[in-house]
């Protein structure tokens, strides 16, 4: 057992257990697999309805002998105390507990049980080991926020250690700080790349601005692979020429996993082995393959919490040729991010505010919705939907995180609405900037 598996050991969560229940579930053959996931299906559904007060009264009226005719969960659903969603049996000290990150505008807080957390990292190895990368050995540069608390900080650079990668903040993307990236990959011998879409395309321009193919100052590296936000085609094509290395797209969510990943035939292979994605209509009800729809997400192994037609926030597209055992997402629509350029000339990515939302996100479930919108260089506007206004003392906690993660002075206007407007497509978007 390798250090990244020992650290999951370590921390309660039964990897081993889990790598043969996942393993057993590879070997079921493709004609047995729709019965076997509609037995996962019912087995989850009922083990909430039984055990699972929040889910069993949601469904009260509903015939929940239909799979369709079951509620779709949605984020607001999910916005009361977490201690009230719990499955009997389970509490906050023998759970996985998380926040999401309130990409969609819509926060909360979850839990996991030990299994299913252990079985979304079983699935993680193998995915990511079809790109040939092995957690337990392979160095990983890794593109994400992190804490600016001391407490927050040390845990995360202790877990980075644990996974063997090196982190790179992605609060400040100016030249001077992307130079520094630069000479990291110099010095040090990357696997791989793994992180935030905006942040990593923000660096291969950079490299392209210095005629430079990250390949060759860092032979070591074999793959890239960007999360949490859309990548564009032009971005990808500038992607592959700087890094000199293959492009792989993954799509997932805290609450979940990796929901779907591209593979070597650049299909979004989607995960089967431990969730059940669908498309649905306006009315809840699944479309054809190839009609675009909701995506909706069932966890098949969560039993502390229950993720039962969850309504994730995205649109996409199931591709006709899809199977029970090898569904392919054949578009993904929505998670941009736009980068918010300040005063100083320093650049952020829209996720920076994962951070500030950390700020703002309480288990009480105040908050409901928010989004932020850049105005001009220097001044932002916060709306956002609650039960009651955000007190002073809120209000001077979030001007101290953005002090912190992006830069002094900066002009904020804290505006409680009614509603909040979103896309064409129905997706509520946290950061706009209206200056570029």
């Amino acid at each position: 057992m390798g250090i990244f598996e020992l650290s999951l050991r370590l921390a309660g969560f039964p990897i081993k257990k889990a790598q043969t229940a996942f393993e057993a579930i590879l070997q079921i053959p493709e004609t047995d697999y729709q019965n076997f996931i509609e037995n996962k299906k019912t087995e989850i559904v009922h083990f909430h309805l039984k055990n699972n007060s929040f889910y069993s009264d949601l469904c009260k009226g509903k015939n929940i002998e239909n799979w369709n005719d079951l509620p779709v969960l949605t984020k607001a659903d999910l916005q009361q105390p977490l201690s009230q969603r719990l499955s009997k049996g389970f509490s906050e000290p023998n759970v996985f507990v998380n926040k999401t990150s309130g990409s969609s505008g819509t926060p909360f807080i979850f839990a996991k049980d030990r299994m299913a957390h252990a079985l979304t990292w079983a699935h993680i190895i193998h995915v990511f080991g079809q790109h040939a990368v092995d957690f337990n050995t392979d160095f990983q540069a890794r593109f994400y926020g992190i804490p600016k608390a001391y407490c927050g900080n040390r845990k995360e650079r202790l877990k980075d250690v644990l996974s063997n990668r090196y982190r790179f903040s992605i609060f400040d993307l100016s030249d001077a700080e992307l130079e520094k990236i630069l000479k990291k990959f110099e010095n040090k011998k990357f696997d791989y790349i793994n992180g935030y879409t905006s942040s990593i395309v923000l660096f291969a321009k950079y490299l392209e601005s210095k005629n430079i193919i990250l390949k060759k100052i860092c032979p070591s590296l074999k793959v890239c692979i960007v999360t949490s936000e859309m990548l564009f085609d032009a971005d990808k094509v500038v992607l592959e020429k700087q890094f000199g290395i293959s492009i792989v797209n993954e799509y997932g969510a805290s609450e979940l996993g990796v929901i779907a990943m591209q593979n070597s035939k650049q299909e979004w292979a989607i995960n089967s082995q431990t969730l059940f994605v669908e498309i649905l209509d306006h009315n809840n009800q699944p479309v054809p393959h190839g009609i675009e729809g909701k995506i909706a997400v069932t966890s098949l192994y969560n039993k502390a919490h229950p993720f039962i037609r969850y309504e994730i926030g995205d649109t996409g597209i199931l591709d006709e040729k899809s199977t029970a055992k090898f569904p392919i997402l054949k578009k993904l629509i929505g998670r941009t991010n736009d980068i918010a350029i300040l005063p100083s000339g320093k650049k952020s990515p829209g996720l920076t505010f994962y951070y500030v939302t950390k700020s703002i996100i309480e288990d009480d479930g105040n908050v409901k919705e928010f989004v932020i919108k850049q105005l001009k260089a220097d001044t932002f506007e916060i709306e956002y939907i609650s039960l009651k206004a955000l007190e002073t003392t809120q209000i001077e906690k979030i001007k101290a995180a953005i002090d912190l993660y992006l830069e002094p002075n900066l002009k904020l206007i804290f505006s409680k609405k009614d509603f909040l407007k979103r896309s064409k497509s129905g997706k509520l978007k946290q950061f706009v900037s209206l200056i570029q």
